[in-house]
């Protein structure tokens, strides 16, 4: 029972049309399940997709900017003593860089 490259090849294309039509039949029964519970509960497009600062995934101050720490008298860089520390203040005293 060898099957031969075009009969495999016309297998797997049938098997993707079923792949395809059983999507198509589980989204629409998703959708409308999805529709009901919103009716049933009067929900809005903002309680199922809230927009706005409290919505994004992540932590809640990624993204923000804090202000420097510590100074290099050196060349004026900062670092705000978050993350990876700067060869300038490793192994090194911090409050003397202290801003």
């Amino acid at each position: 029972m060898t099957d031969s490259y075009k009969d495999l090849l016309k297998q797997r294309e049938d098997l993707e049309k079923r792949i395809n039509d059983a999507r198509r039949q589980e989204l629409s029964a998703a959708v409308a399940q999805v529709r009901g519970l919103v009716a049933e509960y009067g929900l809005t497009a903002q309680d199922v997709f809230p927009t706005g600062r409290g919505a994004r995934s992540g932590s809640a101050t990624s993204g923000v900017k804090v202000a420097p720490k510590y100074r290099n008298p050196e060349t004026g860089e900062t670092w705000t003593g978050r993350g990876k520390a700067p060869k300038w203040i490793q192994n090194q005293d911090r409050e003397q860089f202290a801003i």
